[in-house]
């Protein structure tokens, strides 16, 4: 049942739509400085410089 539902066309658009859903709401929560502070620091780490 769940692989006749996974390779459905539909299930792809299902997903992409849920996931910039979540990426409005988390926007609209102010969450995108708290994600680009973390991925910054992880690029200092990896870099050296922090």
């Amino acid at each position: 049942m769940i692989k006749k539902i996974t390779e459905t066309k539909w299930a792809g658009v299902v997903l992409a739509i849920l996931g910039i859903l979540l990426m409005i709401f988390g926007i609209y929560r102010g969450e995108m400085s708290v994600v680009f502070t973390k991925a910054i620091n992880i690029c200092m780490e990896c870099i050296g410089i922090g």
